[in-house]
């Protein structure tokens, strides 16, 4: 028995790693990896196996570096399942359509651009002639004229760019698609089963453990997907008691986001946020928030909700500017089955919904978040993407980034290469200076923008644990454990976190990308 890792090795995204047994194939996640584009996307259109040999997948949670690629797996001859918890199953059918619209949205603007430059030269275009040109390649309301543009690609023999998948692709992969309950062993391959237990990353997140007999011998394989923190609201902890049977573990495949880094406390984020939204009203400012639109922004909508009721903080309209995020919170609506108790005892039970009060407004329309965009009056703003790569978290940003009495507050992890990481570290180097001298300049959306507003990062919001949340896991779950692989980091996290866990008496080794380990 061998574990290939393939993605998420010594970096955040692309999580896939390949099960090998004598019968089965099983692979675990078959996530997107994200970053700069064209370096991302090689790496994400060459898929390093036949998707048919492939027995069963098992997905940790729907987040798109662990899911992002499924479409690509099911529309090239597999034939097994993809397996996960019921909420991972629900949630999927939002995010990877989602996916989908979005690289082809991408992929049409980019062809939109090669095309206009092509004819540009071709004719050596005048100004006017330019304007000509778009026309041509627009419909009336200023949308992309997308078959126009495709034939006159073909014509003129241009390269055109293609998403990874289409919409069409991502719904019919859905179908590939089991959900299942936690601590319910499931059957993935020729005596091998898995079960799921809580992972406390996002609701429906998983640690997967994977029980093989092979030649009258058991191996455990413990996969953690993305390991949550504890005491947060709406989730579950992470699990910590195992079943019997499920604790000798010869292999742990762990994640280590936050392998040498460590969050602020849980019980302080809701004190943190309250003066956050009281220094950003007081300047007569407004808040926005990039934000993941699984997971963050209904942790969000939930301390916002607290914060209202108890009148600790001016009740200033709240825009969830995302229809992905409306539709996801709609999910976590249907599943309070898995709500941690306080949750419970705090909203459900005195009949409020968590996710809906009187402030709160649901933005779908593009109109509805262009007149918002425009709006000077104070206010928050919810909008992915988290990473601020893409979105409607852009052009909030176009609008506000200029003004120093508005706030970013930065909630969750920004990978490097990302619009994210470059708005914390210049707005790192503008504070330290005092704000003095000329703001720092962003690019995006093809401009430059000044930033002036005030960047607030706020650590414990992140849904990964940070490295003493993660020994904690370790120590007290009562897993007995031959052997960690370290994944799911920057390769300075993953190396620090394993010399840490070295240091406690773990034997432990961080994989390079496409390195097979075997089993005895």
């Amino acid at each position: 028995m061998h574990i290939t890792f393939y993605g998420a090795a010594r970096e955040v995204t692309g999580s896939m790693h390949l099960i090998g047994t004598e019968q089965d194939r099983i692979l675990l996640d078959c996530g997107m990896f994200q970053g700069k584009r064209k370096e991302s996307d090689i790496k994400n259109r060459a898929l390093p196996f036949n998707p048919k040999i492939i027995t069963n997948a098992i997905l940790s949670h729907a987040h798109i570096d662990h899911s992002g690629r499924i479409p690509m797996l099911t529309t090239r001859n597999f034939k097994g399942r993809v397996m996960c918890t019921r909420v991972t199953a629900d949630a999927s059918r939002y995010l990877l359509p989602d996916s989908a619209h979005i690289q082809e949205s991408d992929a049409n603007y980019l062809n939109y651009k090669t095309l206009r430059s092509a004819l540009s030269q071709l004719k050596k275009a005048s100004k006017r002639e330019l304007n000509g040109i778009k026309t041509i390649l627009k419909t009336e309301r200023s949308q992309l004229n997308i078959e126009t543009i495709n034939e006159l690609m073909v014509k003129y023999r241009l390269e055109r760019i293609r998403p990874l998948y289409t919409t069409d692709e991502a719904e019919a992969s859905l179908d590939f698609f089991d959900g299942y309950p936690y601590r319910y062993p499931i059957t993935i391959g020729h005596d091998t089963t898995c079960t799921f237990y809580e992972a406390g990353h996002i609701l429906g997140s998983a640690f997967s453990v994977i029980r093989i007999r092979e030649n009258g011998k058991t191996y455990r394989i413990c996969y953690t997907g993305d390991i949550g923190r504890f005491g947060k609201p709406i989730l579950r902890d992470p699990c910590l008691d195992f079943a019997k049977e499920d604790q000798d573990i010869d292999l742990m495949i762990m994640e280590s986001t936050y392998g040498n880094r460590f969050h602020d406390p849980v019980t302080d984020l809701k004190g943190q946020l309250k003066e956050v939204l009281l220094a950003a009203y007081q300047r007569g400012g407004s808040v926005l928030i990039p934000s993941f639109a699984y997971g963050r922004t209904q942790e969000l909508i939930y301390m916002l909700h607290e914060l209202y009721d108890s009148g600790q903080v001016p009740r200033m309209p709240i825009y969830v500017d995302s229809p992905l995020a409306v539709r996801l919170t709609g999910v976590f609506g249907e599943h309070p089955e898995v709500y941690r108790q306080e949750t419970h005892e705090t909203f459900l039970e005195k009949g409020k919904n968590p996710f809906s009060f009187e402030q709160i407004r649901f933005t779908s329309s593009v109109e509805e978040s262009m007149e918002l965009m425009r709006e000077e009056k104070p206010h928050i703003v919810l909008a992915s993407s988290g990473m601020c790569e893409g979105g409607r978290i852009l052009h909030h940003l176009r609008y506000k980034i200029h003004n120093a009495n508005n706030t970013i507050l930065i909630v969750g992890y920004m990978a490097q290469n990302t619009l994210g990481r470059r708005i914390l570290e210049k707005s790192e180097e503008y504070e330290k200076n005092g704000r003095k001298g000329l703001p720092p300049l962003l690019k995006f959306l093809n401009k430059e923008y000044p930033l002036k507003a005030r960047v607030v990062k706020l650590g414990g919001f992140s849904a990964h644990a940070d490295r003493n949340e993660m020994l904690k896991f370790l120590q007290e779950s009562g897993l007995k454990i031959r052997r960690i692989a370290v994944v799911h980091g920057e390769e300075e996290q993953s190396l620090s976190f394993a010399q840490y866990l070295a240091e406690k008496g773990y034997s432990v080794f961080v994989p390079q990308a496409g390195e097979t380990v075997g089993l005895k």
